[in-house]
């Protein structure tokens, strides 16, 4: 999937494009920026290495961001369900990585993300699963 701009929107966007939206922007280091368009002011997230706020995991994104500046995701899947949306990503901190498989789920409330899960499982050297991760 390309990535939507922020600014380039001239309709509604659905959940699904908020989801993505999201995801790319806080991968390319868009953080504050993303945060303060889409997340809602009750958002809580259910990462376990980092406090359960929104600010300590903004921060995070932000070091990662700065850490890990030619970070790639790519959107493999993303479904929507009523004031749900899962993102299947494969997500390289750089381009020599293999990466990781990583869902994002997402809660909404009034058009605004106030709920967070990721799950990861790193990309191994050796599989015998010839089908791939994606």
């Amino acid at each position: 999937m390309n990535m939507l701009s922020i600014e380039q929107q001239s309709k509604p966007l659905s959940l699904k494009e908020k989801s993505i939206l999201f995801l790319q922007n806080v991968a390319s280091g868009n953080v504050r920026e993303v945060y303060q368009k889409f997340v809602g002011p009750d958002f809580l997230h259910h990462n376990p290495f980092f406090p359960g706020d929104s600010k300590s995991l903004m921060v995070a994104m932000e070091e990662n961001a700065t850490k890990n500046s030619n970070k790639r995701l790519e959107v493999k899947l993303a479904i929507q369900e009523k004031d749900m949306v899962t993102v299947y990503s494969h997500i390289k901190q750089n381009p020599e990585d293999l990466g990781a498989a990583v869902v994002h789920i997402f809660r909404f409330k009034d058009n605004q993300i106030v709920e967070m899960w990721d799950v990861g499982q790193l990309i191994p050297e050796d599989s015998p699963n010839k089908n791939g991760m994606f």
